[in-house]
């Protein structure tokens, strides 16, 4: 493990910052916060996400004021529209502060595996059922998931093997953009929850013979992102919104998904909506750290 110490030199550099995004991950509505918006299989639930669905049924039954305030990032397509005020949840994280993405030659040198993950404990000095020791299990357990239908994903642990994946969806000689959601404009550092008001007609981003793929940040020592693409029809929006008690403007990144007959009924979204599944239209924001990639058209 020729990079080893540099790792676990990183991994104790960020301890504090992974601390605090994982501290309350015994939380059970703190994982499903992590899990709500990869749509990968739930075929095998296990008893945490039992709860959690639990909870975000609980939540739906009750007043709106009582929702867990991070599930508020889904909506139907036919809310996309000037002037609709919703509730929405984005979280600001402070991109220093958070783990990095690692050289693929180093990513490599380091197992990423359920299997392994007595050895990654000690490897990263953190004992076991500690936060850090749940959110690492968790990422790999999500990880190695199996997709659903017409589903493809792989946790990406360095910028190249994210691009690998991209050009297994798009083609090996595909050119991509990546699109995200950006803050404009924050008056406030803590404000995570408020009413924003679409301020303009939101932008449909062509995409290509309909392919996308979506990259979504995982609790861990260093920067894993779990990618995914589907063959069913999504449809990509960049939309502007302001902020209805503070001013803040953000340009943010929604994916509707058309078909939505594959998802488990159990899924947080048509807990959160009142739908069921096959409902067209689920739509959610991606926060900042998230993204979609879109292929390019080739040039003739």
């Amino acid at each position: 493990h020729s990079h080893g110490s540099e790792v676990k030199e990183m991994a104790d550099v960020n301890g504090n910052e992974i601390k605090k995004e994982v501290q309350d991950l015994e939380n059970v509505m703190d994982i499903e916060r992590i899990n709500v918006l990869r749509l990968h299989s739930m075929d095998s639930v296990r008893s945490k996400e039992d709860i959690g669905h639990q909870h975000a049924m609980a939540d739906h039954n009750h007043p709106s004021s009582h929702m867990n305030p991070s599930l508020r990032v889904f909506f139907t397509l036919n809310q996309l529209k000037v002037g609709k005020t919703m509730p929405i949840y984005f979280p600001k994280n402070d991109p220093s502060k958070s783990p990095q993405l690692l050289p693929k030659e180093e990513a490599d040198s380091i197992p990423f595996s359920l299997k392994q993950l007595p050895y990654l404990l000690r490897f990263f000095s953190f004992s076991q059922g500690s936060p850090q020791a749940i959110a690492m299990e968790n990422t790999l357990r999500e990880c190695e998931t199996k997709p659903i239908k017409g589903e493809t994903k792989f946790c990406a642990t360095s910028l190249d093997s994210m691009f690998d994946f991209a050009r297994t969806i798009f083609g090996l000689n595909s050119q991509f953009e990546i699109v995200a959601t950006t803050h404009l404009i924050t008056k406030s550092i803590n404000t995570h929850f408020q009413n924003y008001t679409i301020l303009e007609k939101p932008k449909e981003i062509s995409t290509p013979k309909m392919k996308m793929v979506a990259c979504h940040t995982m609790p861990y020592p260093y920067a894993v992102l779990y990618c995914h693409s589907q063959e069913t029809e999504n449809r990509v929006f960049k939309v502007s919104l302001g902020g209805g008690e503070n001013g803040d403007r953000v340009e943010a990144v929604a994916v509707c998904h058309m078909d939505t007959s594959q998802w488990t009924p159990n899924h947080v979204s048509f807990r959160v909506l009142g739908i069921e599944p096959g409902t067209p239209g689920v739509c959610h924001f991606f926060p900042a750290d998230n993204f979609v990639l879109i292929p390019l058209p080739a040039h003739p």
